[in-house]
């Protein structure tokens, strides 16, 4: 009986070698880039979140926006022409987890920072017919309703600086006072106002 057949007809054994196969080229592609500047340093200008863009960011998170929208650019033509310069890996450095994402049911928010203006965000937020009248998304009106109280804000931001983003004492002694009586609305604005204002539009 030939090799491969003894492999295909043994489950135990395919499986094994699957996973070996997986593991090794997960390995090589994965590993080298922890050495790689490119992927581990700060792009110039990228500043950790404030206290109110943190509390924003665990809100969009928890509503499930990134199951909607990507948060990268890919480096071809028709991704740059939409959305601006293609996204680095340099932007995300202080991002824990990573929010890049691959489904778009709506459009990438990589570079929606300073696209449209506060009351636009809050508008669309609040009921996105209002301001685009074909959309699918879901409205949100009780961001408005929720407020914060900073109860947890410090103790994010000392288990991200752990994981090196260089927030000092002073950004974590102000922190509550940053966020606390804002509504959830107005933390989420906050965050998708600064998503990729690191690296300037390049259309």
């Amino acid at each position: 009986m030939k090799s491969h057949e003894i492999l295909e007809k043994n489950v135990a054994l395919l499986a094994f070698f699957m996973i070996l196969a997986v593991s090794v080229g997960g390995l090589t592609q994965i590993v080298p880039l922890f050495f790689q500047d490119v992927v581990n340093e700060p792009v110039d200008g990228l500043k950790p979140y404030t206290a109110l863009q943190l509390e924003g960011r665990d809100i969009y998170i928890r509503e499930g926006c990134v199951g909607c929208h990507s948060q990268m650019v890919r480096p071809f033509r028709a991704e740059t022409e939409r959305y601006g310069h293609y996204s680095v890996a340099g932007e995300s450095v202080y991002d824990h987890p990573f929010l890049w994402g691959s489904k778009r049911t709506g459009p990438d928010l990589a570079r929606v920072g300073g696209r449209y203006s506060d009351d636009w965000h809050r508008a669309h937020l609040y009921n996105p017919r209002n301001v685009v009248p074909e959309s699918k998304m879901p409205s949100y009106p009780w961001l408005v309703e929720n407020h914060l109280d900073g109860k947890h804000t410090v103790a994010k931001m000392k288990a991200l600086k752990t994981l090196g983003v260089p927030y000092t004492d002073e950004d974590m002694q102000g922190a509550v006072a940053a966020v606390k009586g804002k509504s959830e609305m107005d933390a989420v604005v906050a965050y998708l106002q600064v998503l990729g204002t690191a690296i300037k539009n390049k259309r």
